[in-house]
C-alpha cells in the first residue's frame, strides 16, 4: 500500500510503498475514503509527541480518518467487510477506571492511530478495539464528513457541553476559527436560545464562523484590547463561557479576560 512516511523529526515526508496491515484480535483494517490535517499531526512530526517518540521512527502520521472495513479480526463481532465507518481519535479500553465512568477520552490505557500506532495518511489501516469504538455511518453522512468527526468534534463536544456546561441562553465566545472552533461553534448554536461570537484575524475564517451561526465576529488583527472591549460590550459584561481554540498565548489571555464574572473559560 502506499502510505506517507517521515524518516525523521522535522524531516521529508514521503510517499512510499509498505505492506498492508493485518487486522488485528478485536479489530480491522479499513480502507482510508477520508483523512484529515490536524495540528496534532504536525506537533508529532515536530517530535513533540512521547507517544511517536516511544514508538519509533519511520511513522506514518493521521488519527482523523473514515473508511470501509476490508478485513475483520478475530473475536470483532460487531462489524463486516464493506461497513462503512468513523474512527474516533482515543480508542479507549473500556476496562479502566475512567472508562467505568463513562469518560472513555481520558481512557488509561488509549490507542491512538497517528500516535500509538501508525495513522491514516496510508491506503489501509489497521484498527483494534473495533467492537468499542468505531461508528457505522448512516448513508447520508460521507466520508469527508465524518473524518472530521472523530477529532475536532468530539473535542469540542468535551470542552462545550461537558467541561464547558452550557446552558440555554447563554452567550460564547470562541477565539479561533479553524477546525477546532468551527465545530464549537455548530455545537453551541445547536442549544437553545445560545448567542456565539467568533473571534479570528482571518477575514474567511470569521465569514465561515457567521455562516455556521455566529451572531457576530470580532478582528483578532485589531489588537487584544479591541477584542475585549468589543466581546465586553456584545455580552453585556463577559460571556458564559469562552474556549480557547487557537492555543496561544495571546487567545487564553484574552479568552480569561472575555469571561464573564463566575464564567467559564476552556482552553
Amino acid at each position: 500500500m502506499r502510505a506517507a512516511v517521515y524518516q525523521a523529526f522535522s524531516g521529508h515526508i514521503q510517499v512510499q510503498n509498505l505492506p498492508r496491515p493485518s487486522a488485528p484480535v478485536g479489530g480491522v483494517v479499513l480502507q482510508v475514503k477520508a483523512t484529515g490535517v490536524c495540528r496534532s499531526d504536525w506537533h508529532g512530526w515536530k517530535g513533540h509527541d512521547s507517544d511517536i517518540i516511544d514508538h519509533g521512527l519511520p511513522f506514518v502520521p493521521g488519527h482523523e480518518l473514515s473508511g470501509v472495513v476490508v478485513e475483520v479480526g478475530e473475536g470483532t463481532c460487531s462489524f463486516r467487510v464493506g461497513d462503512r465507518v468513523a474512527v474516533p481519535f482515543i480508542l479507549s479500553c473500556g476496562n479502566c477506571r475512567e472508562c467505568a465512568r463513562s469518560r472513555p477520552t481520558i481512557c488509561e490505557k488509549q490507542e491512538q492511530p497517528g500516535f500509538t500506532m501508525p495513522g491514516s495518511f496510508a491506503e489501509f489501516v489497521a484498527i483494534p478495539r473495533a467492537d468499542r469504538n468505531l461508528c457505522t455511518l448512516p448513508d447520508k453522512v460521507s466520508h469527508v464528513e465524518a473524518a472530521a468527526l472523530g477529532c475536532r468534534a468530539t473535542t469540542a463536544f468535551r470542552a462545550v457541553m461537558q467541561q464547558g456546561r452550557l446552558e440555554k441562553n447563554q452567550t460564547v465566545a470562541i477565539f479561533g476559527c479553524g477546525g477546532l472552533g468551527l465545530a464549537a461553534i455548530l455545537i453551541a448554536v445547536a442549544v437553545e436560545g445560545v448567542k456565539v461570537y467568533a473571534i479570528d484575524t482571518h477575514p474567511a475564517a470569521r465569514a465561515k464562523a457567521e455562516e455556521l451561526g455566529a451572531v457576530a465576529s470580532i478582528d483578532a488583527a485589531l489588537g487584544d484590547q479591541h477584542v475585549r472591549d468589543r466581546v465586553m460590550e456584545l455580552t453585556n459584561g463577559g460571556a458564559d463561557l469562552t474556549l480557547d481554540a487557537a492555543g496561544f498565548a495571546p487567545t487564553c489571555e484574552n479568552a480569561v479576560w472575555c469571561a464573564r464574572r463566575g464564567g467559564r473559560m476552556i482552553q
